[in-house]
């Protein structure tokens, strides 16, 4: 018994301490932007230019929003197809011997620094883009975009692999039984029924992929204007932090505004970290009833 309340204690001071991090960022977060949020007000999401160094300085955030919506937006159209396809070839597919060395090989993924990605989109993926698309840089949006889905590819596929296994066996063999093939039974009972954990896997791949900075910073092209595709030079609001933090003046309106995006930004992922749990717990609800 005494055991037992030395554990509980040890991880209620573990979830008290994340709790007491939290708070600590948020408030180290607030306190440095509302300068720059009452000085600036509505203007800091409203006007097109991010020109910290001119004369007056300008500090619309349109732009960095705009890459990071894109450059998100890109990586999930490359990692959740990938996604989904290889979690049903993992779940259903593969026997398991097979499937006991490849999924730990795709989660390794996960454990690479991304400043390693970030050399592979510059050595290896921004040539070939360039090439492909005739561009006179590769360092661009779709680069990022397509870097950024690798990185969001082992939790998708892991979360989806779960969700898929969590269906209950008696589905697949009541479609069987009806006539339906393998495949049918696939697409039409297995994934329709696992759709809360897929939606929470793309909801966890949102989130990592708008939250990277290495990644985009090396790879997306730095530009802070308005893009009108991927194949454009962009700057994310991560990258964007990372690369001005060191050079702005400590407590000046450029660094107090860098910590309005951090800020923001924060606001956004804690946002998509709810929705993600909210559809996991919807989803668990939904097999402990069935």
């Amino acid at each position: 018994m005494q055991t037992e309340n030395i554990i509980r204690r040890s991880f209620f001071l573990v979830a008290l301490t994340s709790i007491i991090f939290l708070a600590g960022i948020l408030v180290t977060l607030v306190v440095n932007a509302l300068p720059a949020l009452r000085e600036i007000g509505l203007g800091l999401f409203t006007t097109t230019h991010w020109y910290p160094t001119a004369e007056p300085p300008e500090f619309g955030v349109i732009p960095l929003i705009a890459a990071s919506l894109w450059i998100t937006a890109g990586a999930l159209l490359f990692s959740v197809p990938l996604g989904i396809l290889f979690s049903l070839f993992l779940s259903e597919v593969l026997p398991e011997k097979i499937k006991a060395f490849l999924k730990p090989t795709v989660e390794l993924l996960a454990n690479i620094p991304s400043v390693v990605y970030g050399f592979f989109g510059m050595v290896f993926l921004a040539p070939l883009v360039m090439r492909l698309f005739h561009l006179p840089v590769g360092l661009n949006g779709l680069t990022a975009s397509i870097v950024l889905g690798i990185m969001a590819l082992p939790t998708i596929t892991s979360v989806c692999e779960d969700s898929l296994n969590a269906v209950p066996r008696t589905y697949r063999e009541a479609s069987l039984a009806l006539g339906a093939t393998k495949w049918e039974t696939m697409i039409h009972v297995t994934l329709p029924a696992a759709a809360s954990g897929v939606s929470a896997a793309v909801v966890l791949g949102l989130g990592r992929a708008i939250g990277e900075t290495m990644t985009v910073l090396m790879v997306a092209g730095g530009a802070a204007v308005i893009p009108r595709s991927l194949l454009q030079p962009m700057r994310p609001i991560t990258a964007n932090i990372a690369a001005e933090m060191g050079e702005a003046a400590v407590g000046g309106l450029h660094y107090q505004s860098l910590f309005a995006l951090a800020l923001f930004l924060l606001i956004i992922t804690l946002f998509i970290n709810q929705i993600s749990d909210t559809i996991v717990e919807k989803s668990r609800q939904r097999f402990k009833v069935q």
